[in-house]
């Protein structure tokens, strides 16, 4: 869905945005407007970002197909509580869906979530619309975060990090090990800091055997990145109203440590051929932030440095060459 027309972005490169921010020293977090996608329920656009929080189908589509069907939470017992991290959890979609899901199985749960912005979790608790959507225990879960930052019942607890997630995942006990990882941050050409190479590594390294990183973004700077720090990398499987997209979201699987490889499901498949030349491209040059506190400017215009004297082929080749092919 496109932005109502008073906040429709200038016109310019990314990195010329930036570079304005910058130097008129604006706030990162930008300005927000609420706005109904397709299947009903609400969402937000952020001005700095020129963003929108979810795809024009919707945003609690959007959570149920990228998030929670390939989480398969019917792997799971209530023999044991799992773990759980969200990063950027924004307006609460990804995690109500989550564990309306566990509540029903029973299945007890740890949260934790990562997010610099308090505003949007707060905007839709105060949306009727938003609310009516969930239970009276996802509601007070939800509520609960957004007042005093944690929650807790008789199995079940979470507790938000608030900042930059770069400096808050580290103050999540070392000991700590997840099922599953959300990541759903803003897209990476707009908010590289959290899809570079060294923090995808460090999400990846918080992973158990055999746990899944979800989100909804195809990048192949993402996906390589999550190749080369050991993950199985998957393509999230479309409804049929995204049938039509040649890439719908990553699945990335940490080793199980056994021979026996990890089974595709009907949630998630192997990548297709396109998506596998795709990570052949200068689009597979990662994202980098060594410090850990790099700017988003500044990992835009290393990378696009690094992309002009890569060897690798032009990622416009690539398109030409699956349109002619037709994409199959």
């Amino acid at each position: 869905m496109n932005p109502p027309q008073s906040l429709t972005p200038i016109s310019g490169t990314i990195l010329n945005v930036y570079a304005s921010r910058k130097a008129n020293g604006k706030s990162p977090l930008g300005d927000l407007s609420i706005y109904t996608t397709n299947d009903g329920s609400i969402s937000l656009y952020n001005t700095n970002y020129c963003e929108n929080f979810h795809s024009s189908t919707g945003a609690l589509s959007e959570a149920k197909e990228k998030f929670l069907s390939p989480a398969e939470i019917e792997r799971f017992t209530a023999e044991r509580t799992i773990n759980i991290l969200d990063v950027c959890f924004g307006m609460g979609y990804n995690i109500a869906q989550l564990v309306e899901a566990l509540n029903k199985n029973l299945i007890a749960f740890n949260w934790w979530g990562l997010e610099i912005d308090p505003r949007p979790l707060r905007i839709s608790l105060e949306n009727p619309k938003f609310n009516s959507i969930w239970s009276s225990e996802v509601q007070k879960m939800l509520f609960s975060i957004q007042k005093d930052g944690r929650y807790t019942n008789n199995k079940s607890q979470g507790v938000v990090l608030w900042g930059d997630a770069r400096q808050t995942l580290a103050q999540i006990p070392i000991a700590v090990s997840f099922d599953l990882i959300l990541h759903d941050a803003f897209s990476p050409s707009k908010c590289p800091m959290l899809w570079t190479e060294e923090f995808l590594s460090r999400l990846t390294r918080k992973l158990i055997p055999g746990g899944r990183l979800i989100t909804y973004s195809s990048a192949a700077a993402v996906r390589s990145s999550l190749r080369r720090n050991g993950m199985k990398v998957g393509s999230i499987i479309p409804s049929e109203r995204n049938a039509q997209k040649w890439s719908n979201g990553t699945i990335a699987i940490s080793p199980l440590g056994t021979s026996k490889g990890i089974a595709q499901n009907k949630n998630w498949k192997d990548l297709s051929p396109m998506e596998e030349d795709h990570l052949l491209t200068r689009a597979a040059v990662p994202y980098r932030d060594p410090s850990g506190n790099s700017s988003n400017y500044d990992i835009l215009k290393q990378r696009e440095k690094e992309q002009r004297n890569s060897f690798l082929e032009k990622t416009i080749n690539w398109g030409r060459r699956w349109e002619r092919r037709g994409r199959t």
